[in-house]
């Protein structure tokens, strides 16, 4: 009733749940339902399944599903871009920069809110600084991104660990099922984070029409 009533009427869920127990005062909502409808609101009250926010909610219920990660679903991995060669137009493909093996796909990555800078990792030091802590901004420097089938040889069974090129061995970054703090600040929850100077970009631009290549 609720998540009809924001849909149908353009509500966010805090009126349409108002509403919902004017028409009836008994309704109460539990706390996971309620996390859902939110995030049905911050999707727009669409179900998009290739949403970041849907992406990162579904990582972090199966974590709580899977607390001994010994089998995982399988869609919950992106395509592995070796395996489908051609992506979209849009797309930006990523490869590493030892081997040039193709990682994984812009579409991907899962988008995080700026954290608050080195004020963030101020509980990290071990003394005191003389340099007053401030807000500044820091540049995110890894691409945390959804699992690609590729890693789950690694991710089952631990909780932590690094992330290796498939090919060459090189070491690309690191996951964490409890979380990692990104450079910005941010904490992400769980985290498969790539850093951002182990790999390439190589964007697709249009050449004839229906014809691309690869830059």
């Amino acid at each position: 009733m609720t998540a009809f009533l924001m849909k149908t009427d353009q509500l966010t869920f805090e009126k349409a749940y108002e509403n919902l127990q004017t028409i009836k005062p008994e309704a109460k909502m539990n706390e996971g339902f309620e996390w859902q409808l939110k995030l049905y609101q911050l999707m727009g009250c669409e179900v998009d399944t290739c949403s970041a926010i849907y992406k990162q909610y579904r990582l972090q219920k199966v974590t709580e599903k899977y607390p001994e990660l010994q089998s995982l679903p399988q869609e919950l991995f992106a395509v592995d871009p070796t395996v489908v060669s051609q992506g979209s137009k849009e797309e930006v493909l990523y490869k590493c920069r030892k081997c040039r093996r193709s990682l994984f796909r812009s579409s991907s990555i899962l988008d995080h809110n700026e954290g608050s800078g080195s004020i963030a990792f101020a509980h990290k030091r071990r003394a005191p600084s003389l340099v007053p802590v401030t807000g500044s901004r820091a540049q995110c420097t890894s691409y945390f991104i959804e699992p690609v089938q590729w890693m789950e040889p690694a991710l089952l069974g631990v909780m932590d660990g690094q992330l290796l090129c498939p090919k060459c061995n090189a070491k690309l970054g690191s996951f964490n099922w409890y979380g990692e703090q990104c450079s910005c600040g941010r904490w992400i929850t769980p985290a498969f984070q790539i850093h951002k100077n182990r790999v390439d970009e190589m964007k697709m631009l249009l050449v004839l029409g229906s014809q691309t290549r690869k830059m």
